[in-house]
């Protein structure tokens, strides 16, 4: 990728996110702890580094507006909607946030 310039750069990188969003609301069968034991990070992360990143730029967004980008609604009504009683196998595996 180093041929091509920054803003086409970002502009991929932008549809592939926005591509990852968009698997993620569609698989709502894959749980978050599942996400963060497997690969470090879950939809929860996705949204808390977009309010990094709009802090870094001087952008106002809340940490609520960044879960209704990722999720596509409120997180409390995914939650409702969605989220399972993790496993105590997945209890087991979890971590906890993965340092940023």
């Amino acid at each position: 990728m180093s041929e091509i310039d920054d803003r086409t750069r970002t502009e991929l990188e932008a549809a592939a996110f926005r591509r990852l969003i968009a698997h993620l609301r569609a698989r709502t069968d894959v749980q978050n702890i599942e996400l963060m034991n497997l690969a470090g990070f879950c939809r929860n992360c996705l949204s808390n580094w977009m309010v990094d990143a709009a802090r870094e730029r001087g952008v106002p967004l809340d940490k609520e507006a960044a879960r209704v980008a990722v999720y596509g609604m409120p997180y409390e009504e995914w939650k409702a909607l969605h989220q399972k009683e993790a496993s105590p196998e997945q209890k087991a595996a979890f971590s906890g946030p993965p340092a940023h």
